[in-house]
């Protein structure tokens, strides 16, 4: 085993945690990513968040200590394997006092404003697959209808292997169900720093979360779900410091036009600049 895949003991700052998706190999999968205490970005991978214990089931801004290895078969560079996930030890919680200085000290330390910039920094060599990006205005916040299940190949797949576990009589008394399908695509469109346009979907849990609690306030309402999503990410977020966490998907990473979702929010409250006459 060569050093770039030795496990490496890692203290990770958590932004990121993706709506989960599904695996015909890992089952339920929640992409996280963070910043490691010496302000590298990283990509954990694959991580059954739903299955973890309680009491390791990490919050966004709350510091993680484990053991990673490089995930060979990735070619980006942030990506990492966690070892022995169920070792993890959960830390401190980062909070947002003094208008979120903490969190901004560690979050803020390279930010991206030109699309061309930041995309090109994923094709030249480089890699780059995880960022923080400042939009210059936010045109609008869209909602499509999309798929309403799950691929039943994969469904079907997860469930055998269920079975599969049952007939070893290792099945839980509390059967683990995975998540449900967010029947929209959620994008947000904006313009850069040199007004290029762009039109990107955001992938973030809270989103994902807010939407069925927003369903389940207006009593199975979809329009009205929407629209109170779409209240917050674009009339509260508007009034906001946003900044985006983007990262690129494996699939579409270092060829596409532009490889990059949003995948996460960053909110802090607008700070008054105060005039030096």
């Amino acid at each position: 085993m060569n050093s770039n895949t030795s496990p490496q003991g890692k203290k990770i700052l958590i932004t990121v945690k993706t709506y989960p998706t599904l695996s015909s190999k890992y089952d339920e999968l929640v992409c996280t990513a963070g910043i490691t205490e010496d302000g590298e970005w990283i990509r954990l991978y694959p991580v059954p968040f739903r299955k973890l214990e309680f009491d390791k089931q990490y919050k966004k801004y709350q510091w993680v200590e484990l053991q990673v290895a490089k995930r060979t078969e990735d070619p980006r560079p942030e990506s990492y394997k966690p070892l022995n996930i169920d070792q993890m030890v959960n830390g401190d919680y980062v909070d947002t006092k003094d208008n979120w200085s903490l969190r901004k000290s560690m979050v803020l330390k390279n930010v991206y404003e030109d699309m061309d910039k930041l995309i090109a920094a994923n094709k030249n060599g480089n890699g780059l697959s995880l960022a923080v990006f400042k939009p210059k205005e936010i045109i609008d916040f869209t909602i499509e209808s999309c798929d309403r299940e799950w691929d039943k190949k994969k469904l079907n797949k997860i469930k055998a292997r269920a079975d599969q576990l049952d007939l070893f009589g290792e099945k839980s008394e509390n059967p683990f169900e995975v998540v449900r399908k967010l029947p929209y695509k959620f994008k947000y469109k904006f313009k850069d720093i040199n007004s290029k346009e762009s039109h990107i979907m955001v992938e973030d849990w809270e989103l994902g979360q807010l939407f069925w609690n927003c369903l389940r306030r207006s009593s199975g309402n979809e329009s009205v779900a929407c629209e109170k999503v779409k209240q917050k990410y674009l009339e509260e977020f508007r009034k906001k410091d946003l900044y985006f966490y983007m990262g690129t998907t494996r699939q579409f990473d270092s060829w596409s036009k532009n490889p990059f979702l949003i995948i996460g929010v960053f909110y802090p409250p607008k700070t008054l600049e105060l005039s030096l006459f």
